[in-house]
């Protein structure tokens, strides 16, 4: 990873005066870092560092003739709580496309939030922070709020005064459609001091299999923002072959400006997934505001509740917080978050966005307190 990220950085600074004279290229990024005191409700009680969805980021965009616009980006996590602890990850692992725009719209393939996952928008007060709402809309293999490999996506113009249509199909999963990967493994023995250890020795044997498989992923959302009001509405469909199974996702979700400083929001979000004895549906809604107690200083909170069609699996996030921002591209935090679970409820406020996370425990009450800081650049 390292000498990928030397050799990209190289070749940037030769490329960026080059492709500077054809396009408009940006760098960007993002330090999202907080510490945090996270409480399990049993045996966890420690403080630590998070990197939150922190990024850098190539963003490409170029008039043609035709007066269409190009368009292209390049995203990569970027850990800056630990830094070389995300070796093992590959380049380009967050939204990463290239696409055109232009009277007709906009259209981009690559690999990208879902419109389905860009529907909590109106209400993502906590984004990728201590008390982010994904913490109850997804869990389990009941999983919407996705980022889809090999995706193709259409985004209307705007019509209507502020609404937008957005359509996308994920065409498969993997790298190559209609193959599975399997790797073996094998165990040898290695005489020590000690005595006779076994060792196993993982991918020794890689196969691939043609097979049918059906794992695309299908979305349709509906979107208005104008003025005092943001709106969202988006369904997704996996198919059968889908990592986590056949499943259907509906979400509305919705703000409106009541006064130039007060923005309240609500969602229902509805989960079915095609084995529903072993994934259970699930509703989740709740409501959410955001107030601007200063130019620069806001207080927020929200409380969500998963309704699970199960006994005692049921669970309610909690969460306030206060931002304070000394720049448009500073800002410092701190959020109080908790997860009141039922007897078969391990949810957790953190496990979201976030490097800093432990698992919960059934029938436990979550608990996590975060001071944060996040640059953009």
């Amino acid at each position: 990873m390292k000498k990928m990220l030397c050799a990209l950085a190289v070749g940037a600074t030769f490329l960026t005066p080059a492709l500077a004279m054809a396009a408009d290229v940006k760098v960007y990024g993002r330090a999202h870092v907080s510490l945090d005191y996270l409480d399990d409700g049993k045996d966890y009680n420690e403080v630590g560092l998070s990197s939150n969805s922190s990024r850098l980021g190539f963003k490409a965009e170029q008039k043609l003739e035709n007066g269409m616009t190009v368009f292209g980006q390049i995203e990569q996590e970027i850990n800056f709580a630990s830094g070389s602890a995300n070796d093992d990850l590959e380049f380009a692992t967050r939204d990463t496309f290239v696409g055109l725009k232009g009277d007709f719209g906009q259209a981009r393939v690559g690999r990208f939030d879902s419109p389905f996952k860009a529907a909590r928008g109106p209400v993502n007060f906590f984004g990728d922070q201590v008390g982010d709402i994904r913490n109850v809309t997804r869990a389990g293999n009941l999983r919407f709020d996705e980022r889809n490999a090999n995706s193709i996506e259409y985004k209307s113009p705007k019509f209507g005064g502020g609404f937008n249509v957005l359509a996308a199909l994920s065409l498969h999963e993997g790298n190559s459609a209609g193959f599975t990967s399997t790797t073996s493994q094998k165990t040898t023995v290695i005489n020590t001091v000690d005595g006779p250890v076994t060792v196993v020795v993982p991918g020794t044997t890689t196969t691939n299999t043609k097979a049918d498989r059906n794992d695309k992923a299908y979305d349709l959302a509906l979107t208005y923002k104008e003025g005092k009001v943001d709106f969202a509405a988006a369904y997704e469909h996996y198919e059968e072959d889908a990592g986590r199974g056949e499943r259907d996702g509906f979400r509305i979700a919705a703000a409106y400006k009541i006064t130039p400083e007060l923005n309240v929001g609500a969602l229902y979000q509805l989960l079915t997934h095609d084995n529903e004895t072993a994934n259970p549906d699930a509703q989740v809604f709740g409501v959410a505001a955001d107030y601007k107690v200063t130019p620069k200083t806001y207080v927020r909170g929200q409380v969500f509740h998963r309704d699970v069609d199960a006994d005692d699996a049921n669970a309610t996030l909690l969460a306030v917080g206060v931002e304070h921002r000394l720049d448009k591209a500073v800002r410092v935090y701190a959020n109080l978050a908790t997860m009141l679970n039922d007897k078969k409820s391990n949810l957790t406020p953190w496990s979201q966005g976030r490097s800093n996370n432990v698992g919960g425990v059934n029938d436990e009450d979550a608990l996590g307190l975060s001071l944060g800081f996040r640059y953009d650049f």
